[in-house]
């Protein structure tokens, strides 16, 4: 399995609209993490301008089929996302682990 993070930019007024789509987005999210696709997910705080959505899968289809049917994307919340396959070298769950050589 390959990680994928999907990175949203938010609208300036991302805070205040987002009520409305919360419960539709945060059900998508634990559905997709219940079916072990997506591991975490979560805004940046000072300022809440971009969310990160960490995915593993064979392909970054997975993480662009969530931002096609998540609410803030449809709604006008989120004004530009992309995802960027992530090489995980280190860490619990890496996808490609790579341990130091003994000395």
């Amino acid at each position: 399995m390959k990680h994928f993070l999907l990175f949203y930019e938010l609208e300036a007024d991302y805070l205040e609209r987002r009520g409305e789509f919360r419960g539709v987005h945060l059900d998508m999210a634990w559905k997709a993490s219940e079916a072990g696709e997506l591991v975490m997910a979560g805004a940046l705080v000072n300022p809440t301008d971009q969310a990160i959505l960490l995915f593993k899968g064979e392909s970054s289809e997975v993480a662009e089929r969530f931002a096609k049917a998540d609410p803030y994307v449809l709604n006008g919340l989120v004004k530009r996302w992309y995802v960027r396959e992530w090489t995980t070298v280190a860490g619990e769950g890496a996808s490609n682990p790579v341990k130091p050589a003994s000395n």
